[in-house]
């Protein structure tokens, strides 16, 4: 028996010297190693041996069984090595020196509109600020004068993470930490707060075609002593007629916002249209664009400002409307559609 495990051993190894693929590899594994394989009928003849005969023959066999098994795993290594070298040997050389054919890509509407704006009013001396879209409560409703449970969160159908925090609903929601980032230079040395932050922002909406659950704002802040109103609309006046090259017809009319007092909705013509209504407009011929208003005294207060002395407005600029006007665009889902072809026509030569 142990001369014809010897030559079984040196049968296969010759065997396996020869195999030159994948296939033919499998072939030699079922054939040594199958159910019904060489290595395999050595066990066949075990029940005519005594019980050391068959313990010492099963031991052979097995040691057989794993030197066949090593052997294939090796020889497995070893094809997958001379095939990933052919793969390599058979790549068409290059020269690297050629220039790349790359088409050029462009940068998405809303991304050329919000620099612009920001770009204007940085002209007017206003900072660009950054924030998170991961926000608390205190930070998106209470310090913005909106209690738990007031009904103005209703307004808003808000996103709501497992750890308590939220996906913010309002760029409103970095008021708190603008006004403490900055209140020391307005009170200390009679620096204005002037700033602006664009982001993103996440409301449970219908869909329509101007209204989207994910969409960009710009919101901007000014404090100082004897700002009113007027100042207001000078600067969104002046940013519009910036953006568009031309004079815009706007209306204010009043609106409830819980951190302005007064509050107004700040409305511009719909461009679309010419005023005479269609969808993007919701047939009225007007299109809701700012938000806006006078800080309400508690939200100076969460921030650390004293409102006897200091008073602001705060706007928050609807930035995917301001590209639909812009730009024409009738449909606000389109902004999020990821389609290249209707995204890829707006271009910027920076």
């Amino acid at each position: 028996m142990e001369s014809r495990i010897t030559a079984l051993r040196e049968k296969f190894e010759a065997e396996l010297s020869k195999i030159e693929n994948s296939a033919e590899l499998e072939s030699i594994r079922v054939q040594y190693l199958g159910k019904k394989g060489s290595v395999t009928d050595l066990l066949k003849g075990m029940k005519e041996l005594s019980n050391d005969e068959r313990k010492a023959l099963g031991a052979k066999v097995n040691e057989l069984k794993g030197a066949v098994a090593n052997k294939i795993a090796e020889k497995t290594a070893e094809l997958k090595e001379k095939e990933i070298e052919r793969e390599i040997n058979s790549m068409p050389e290059f020269d690297i020196s050629m220039p790349a054919k790359l088409e050029r890509g462009s940068y998405h509407p809303i991304t050329l509109v919000q620099r612009e704006v920001e770009r204007i009013f940085k002209s007017m001396g206003f900072t660009v600020e950054d924030y998170s879209e991961v926000v608390t409560d205190y930070e998106c409703f209470e310090s913005l004068n909106i209690p738990k449970h007031h009904p103005a969160r209703d307004m808003q159908d808000t996103y709501y993470l497992e750890n308590g925090q939220l996906l913010k609903s309002q760029t409103s929601a970095a008021q708190n930490a603008i006004y403490k980032k900055y209140k020391d230079a307005l009170v200390n040395d009679g620096v204005p707060i002037k700033a602006i932050f664009p982001g993103r922002c996440f409301r449970n909406e219908a869909t329509d075609a101007c209204h989207e659950n994910t969409f960009f704002q710009m919101e901007g802040v000014m404090v100082d002593k004897n700002i009113s109103i007027s100042n207001l609309i000078y600067f969104m006046k002046t940013m519009l007629s910036e953006v568009f090259q031309k004079d815009i017809k706007v209306r204010l009319r009043p609106g409830f916002f819980p951190f302005v007092e007064p509050g107004f909705e700040l409305d511009i013509s719909c461009l679309i249209c010419g005023g005479e209504g269609c969808p993007s407009c919701k047939h009225s011929g007007w299109l809701e664009l700012c938000p806006c208003g006078m800080i309400h005294p508690e939200v100076l207060k969460a921030g650390g400002i004293d409102p006897d002395e200091y008073t602001g407005f705060a706007f928050g600029l609807g930035l995917t409307r301001l590209v639909m006007m812009k730009y024409g665009i009738k449909d606000i889902r389109d902004l999020n559609s990821g389609s290249l072809k209707s995204l890829s026509q707006f271009t910027d030569d920076e």
